[in-house]
């Protein structure tokens, strides 16, 4: 058996492998104090199945060996805890459950909680081992991936090595595992506490026969995460309708904006909605809140093609980059927010240098759809969404140095090597910051498909 530790971070820079391995383990901490208690929801179901599991005793991370019983059913607490992602290489039969609770020495009843909010994974053959990987990492590979072994595993039989590593959530607390499998165990999920706080009805702006229409509230994933689809609108919005079946996200707005979205009832009209939206029939309009003002007309960037953020956009056409493209229909002066309302919304204060007197609301027209565009399209011009705490540093400090910026206007018009262009980049992405927790000055106002047209509420900054 091997435990294998990564941190979130460190996955990125390693092209996001889960071999990655650079911090030492950490005993999961849990205070009898944990404001958790009052968020807890209904969980029945979960109960009924784990009543025969025994809660245990749980290792205290507060450097001292005391131990405590375990009796929550959801143990984490609302703040998010330091990341803590643990690999595992499956050395004998039995179910997940109780593997991972004695590989990790942890409760069996929050191994339940961890599967119930989806954030175990598992693969039949174990992932190839990056070149970051030590010596005993890369044996145990070796081990379980021989051919001598692969053989005798009748639940790979007739799949490829590259199909045995496809990963999978795990779903049922009593599911089996079996020597040689990959497990990758999220033991601290990022947490969405705001999902508690939330009159979800009162978000509901329509429901159809196919479809229901939410003003998403901003701090909240719309279809869950990697390691948490409990909290997430297509959870809360179920239950809060009383419905049977959950309800399937067709489009997504980053967790810090809130705003209109889709979530289907059905898998046809999913697909149905997939395709409108490829066929670009599907209208989305914004509203930002920036810094600085923004010119009115079409604002094109290219993206560079990676699957995390930060987004690095160019005015430059780049062979493989992706197009990006924007209508400013208009930009008007507005006061700033007051500190009373930055405190209620939980708006960062990311060290803006301008004057903090005036605002920019901006009516935009997404004519492209990526991942963080509009946030990035606008830094990019000098005129960051307020609150927004990854991509306004990065604008600060292009002011100070616009040489900084490897694709801005005051970039090199070359690069001696490609060692250079790596460098330049990798000290770019250094003056981004991190993701908001809660909102910042951007809403997804409107959506509209043939006849149908729906309007969120009145975005934070004018309440």
């Amino acid at each position: 058996m091997a435990v294998f530790t990564a941190s979130l971070a460190a996955m990125a820079l390693a092209g996001r492998s889960p071999w990655s391995v650079i911090t030492p383990p950490v005993i999961f901490s849990l205070s009898r104090n944990n404001v958790y208690s009052r968020f807890i929801r209904p969980v029945a179901t979960l109960a009924t199945s784990l009543n025969t599991v025994d809660a245990g005793t749980f290792n205290l991370d507060d450097g001292h060996q005391e131990r405590q019983e375990y009796t929550r059913l959801l143990p984490c607490s609302p703040q998010n805890s330091s990341p803590r992602i643990e690999h595992l290489i499956v050395s004998e039969d039995g179910t997940a459950v109780d593997y991972i609770s004695k590989a990790l020495n942890i409760p069996p009843l929050f191994v339940a909680d961890l599967i119930h909010f989806g954030a175990v994974h598992y693969a039949l053959v174990s992932p190839k081992p990056p070149t970051t990987a030590t010596s005993e990492q890369v044996r145990l590979f070796k081990e379980v991936t021989a051919a001598s072994v692969l053989k005798k595993r009748a639940s790979i039989k007739g799949k490829t090595i590259r199909e045995a590593q496809k990963t999978f959530r795990i779903t049922q607390v009593d599911e089996s595992v079996e020597a040689g499998m990959y497990l990758r165990v999220h033991v601290h999920p990022k947490r969405f506490p705001r999902c508690y706080e939330i009159d979800w009805k009162s978000r509901v702006l329509s429901v159809d026969e196919l479809y229901v229409v939410l003003d998403k509230p901003a701090g909240i994933s719309v279809g869950g995460t990697t390691d948490n689809i409990e909290e997430s609108c297509v959870t809360f919005t179920s239950r809060a309708l009383g419905l049977t079946v959950p309800l399937k996200t067709t489009h997504q707005i980053d967790n810090c904006t809130d705003g209109c979205v889709v979530l289907a009832k059905t898998k046809d009209f999913c697909s149905t909605f997939h395709k409108l939206i490829r066929e670009k029939k599907v209208k989305k309009m914004y509203l930002a809140l920036t810094a600085a003002p923004v010119p009115t007309g079409i604002l094109s960037h290219y993206m560079r093609p990676v699957n995390f953020a930060p987004k690095i956009v160019s005015k430059d056409c780049i062979s493989g980059w992706h197009l990006c493209e924007l209508e400013v229909l208009s930009c008007k002066e507005i006061p700033w927010p007051d500190a009373e309302v930055e405190e209620k919304y939980h708006i960062e204060d990311c060290g803006w240098d301008g004057s903090k007197k005036v605002a920019y609301e901006c009516e935009i027209d997404l004519l492209t759809g990526k991942t963080h565009q509009i946030r990035a399209q606008l830094a990019a011009i000098g005129a960051p969404i307020i609150g927004d705490s990854m991509y306004m540093p990065a604008v600060i400090a292009e002011r100070e140095n616009p040489c900084l910026n490897p694709f801005g206007q005051g970039k090199k018009t070359e690069f001696s090597n490609e060692d250079d262009r790596t460098k330049a980049v990798g000290n770019w992405l250094s003056k981004y910051g991190k993701e908001p927790h809660v909102a910042i000055g951007l809403q997804a106002s409107l959506i509209s498909w043939f006849d149908r047209v729906y309007y969120a509420r009145t975005p934070w900054w004018k309440q």
